[in-house]
């Protein structure tokens, strides 16, 4: 508590020691995200389970796998899925380097390719830029003359008379004649040989692919209320059914859902006992590691369209309350402990030096958080800390103990912060935190000091609405 105001109060790097009151919970978390095993947090609303999720994905290495929908050619409702690690990636891309051809100076090539390529001047042979349209030493014009001028209007290679590409042929050392490109590059010539020039036929033979799930994405999904097609994927309707020409291929209408875009990373459902009827597809793909992204509308063209065998190789965070344990279904449960820990939230911890440096550690992060309100004043702090402290008192019934749901704790220094703005304060005072207490009390404590009880303000508020309706009748 040796400070003036919470700015000088430093903030942990990892972002799993920036979780409060959590220690036994955080342990576990470094060895799940290590060992990549399930989770399920259960505890009261604001103790820290989304923070501790979203802290255990930093703690994951970046994906190394790109997931791709090819397209079937044979039967193009049944599109192939490809997975690419960054090797591969990487070998690539080396290959698309080799076939990007080697660049010379117009003065490199053959005499007859820098003419027809706008660099040589026929009537000197002068070598000058080709965005010069005539010669600058003798003002010859630098198109090329076609033998069959009186038949064709123009060059076949570009419009301004001027081709742009040539391809031709030559004898190799060894006797051979293949073929060989030359193409215009700015001020400079790129020339393909003909094992360039094949290599680029296989590659535009390459099946068209469409990436559903790329490199550089998040490591931390969030499907808290997540439907069935936003947890499984789907196929958007195309209404030519995906006719060749004028509708869409299958391949690129397939949409990932969450369990396929955080193959290799957290997939995080809060409040999971409220998706009961997905909960049975999420352990089978817990347990398969893949799952078909399949249309989910029967009406729709994209429900004859399937994918089979899509991974999904994540670590799943659930988090539920202890009043819905019974919600959650008995297999996924089974998956979690099979491969996982449940774990037991703290919704309070002892009233000591220590924790409540850890309080003032909370308070920091959450106003650097926010960021439009100023740092909290040391009394103010004070009067937060006496707050966790009554609260530990009003709803675990514990004596000498801060409360651990830091959400509300995180609400007040917030609407504090913004009196403390409001008023042009440097700092959040003690009398900012007590406004933010008085003002930030929910409905049902308004309505007790107003009215005496919840049941009382319901029954005033009718015999006033009757009141109102009898003399507007009378």
């Amino acid at each position: 508590m040796r400070f003036k105001n919470t700015g000088e109060i430093p903030i942990p790097k990892d972002p799993l020691a920036q979780v409060i009151g959590q220690d036994e919970a955080v342990k576990i978390a470094k060895v799940a995200a290590s060992q990549k095993r399930h989770l399920l947090l259960v505890g009261p609303p604001g103790t820290g389970k989304s923070m501790l999720a979203q802290a255990m994905a930093l703690h994951l290495p970046k994906p190394t796998e790109e997931i791709a929908i090819l397209h079937n050619p044979e039967q193009p409702e049944r599109p192939f899925v490809e997975v690419r690690n960054v090797n591969q990636v990487r070998k690539e891309e080396k290959m698309a380097d080799a076939l990007k051809g080697k660049t010379v100076a117009p003065a490199a090539v053959p005499s007859f390719v820098a003419e027809r390529l706008g660099f040589r001047c026929r009537r000197c042979g002068r070598l000058s830029r080709a965005s010069e349209a005539s010669c600058p030493n003798c003002g010859a014009d630098k198109k090329f003359e076609s033998v069959f001028g009186n038949i064709i209007a123009e060059d076949a290679y570009s419009s301004d008379k001027r081709g742009k590409r040539l391809s031709t042929t030559r004898v190799t050392d060894d006797g051979r004649e293949e073929v060989i490109v030359y193409e215009r590059q700015g001020e400079e010539i790129l020339i393909l040989d003909q094992k360039t020039l094949e290599k680029m036929d296989a590659v535009k033979k390459k099946r068209p692919r469409k990436v559903i799930v790329p490199f550089n994405r998040k490591t931390f999904v969030v499907a808290t209320g997540a439907s069935e097609t936003e947890l499984l994927g789907d196929v958007r309707h195309d209404p030519y059914g995906g006719h060749q020409g004028i509708g869409t291929p299958p391949y690129m209408r397939v949409v990932p859902g969450s369990i396929h875009e955080s193959h290799q990373g957290v997939l995080f459902i809060d409040e999971i006992s409220s998706m009961q009827y997905s909960q049975r597809y999420l352990f089978t793909a817990m347990q398969e590691k893949k799952y078909p992204i399949v249309g989910h509308n029967p009406q729709s063209a994209g429900a004859s369209v399937r994918v089979d065998d899509v991974p999904c190789d994540f670590i799943l965070v659930a988090a539920t309350n202890i009043n819905d344990l019974p919600g959650i279904l008995p297999p996924l449960r089974s998956r979690i402990i099979g491969n996982g820990y449940e774990v037991l939230l703290e919704s309070w911890m002892p009233d000591t030096a220590e924790n409540r440096d850890k309080i003032v550690q909370f308070l920091a992060q959450e106003i650097r958080k926010d960021g439009k309100i100023p740092h909290a004043s040391k009394e103010a702090v004070e009067e937060i800390i006496a707050e966790a402290g009554k609260r530990a008192k009003q709803w675990a019934g514990q004596d000498n103990a801060l409360t651990l749901k830091l959400r509300e704790l995180s609400g007040i220094i917030r609407l504090a912060g913004d009196f403390a703005f409001a008023n042009s304060h440097e700092l959040i005072s003690r009398d900012d935190v007590v406004l933010a207490l008085k003002r930030g009390r929910n409905v049902e404590e308004q309505l007790q000091d107003k009215y005496g009880s919840v049941w009382k303000a319901g029954a005033s508020e009718l015999a006033r609405e009757k009141k109102t309706h009898q003399k507007e009748v009378g």
